[in-house]
């Protein structure tokens, strides 16, 4: 499916209808409890197979070009590690394209949220992985910064 992922502008068309269509249930989208199972299956189902999402709980396609950073083999969500190769390919894997050099290419086709990519992520949460991340998105699980962390 990265022939869809090339086209981060109808994504982001696509996230943004989707995140409309949702605020208005978000009372009833709670973490735990059946509608997250249900939400987790869609999830594994439609982002697996678009993004290669790893479930992380804590989506931010928005703000990385539509470009999943767990899939960067380091799990590196704010930019490139020092390795990125002079051709743009990842240095633990030489044949394929650096996930953030990627980010960056698609971010710049992405007129609402593109400008995300400059942004500092905060660190991840791994104990919410496996959980649905529209969910916690909605709830405001994801906004919740760990203890120590400053904006």
């Amino acid at each position: 499916m990265p022939l869809l992922q090339n086209h981060p502008h109808l994504l982001e068309a696509a996230y943004t209808a989707a995140l409309r269509g949702l605020r208005p249930f978000r009372r009833w989208l709670r973490p735990g409890g059946k509608m997250e199972r249900l939400f987790v299956v869609g999830e594994r189902i439609t982002k697996g197979g678009i993004f290669d999402c790893r479930m992380c709980g804590d989506c931010v396609l928005h703000a990385t070009g539509m470009t999943c950073p767990m899939t960067c083999p380091k799990n590196l969500r704010n930019g490139p590690c020092g390795g990125v190769r002079t051709d743009g390919n990842c240095e633990v894997f030489p044949t394929k394209p650096c996930v953030w050099v990627l980010a960056w290419e698609r971010s710049k086709k992405m007129p609402d949220y593109g400008a995300g990519i400059l942004s500092v992520q905060h660190p991840l949460d791994r104990g919410l992985q496996g959980t649905s991340a529209w969910i916690n998105e909605l709830s405001g699980e994801v906004r919740k910064a760990p203890e120590g962390w400053a904006e």
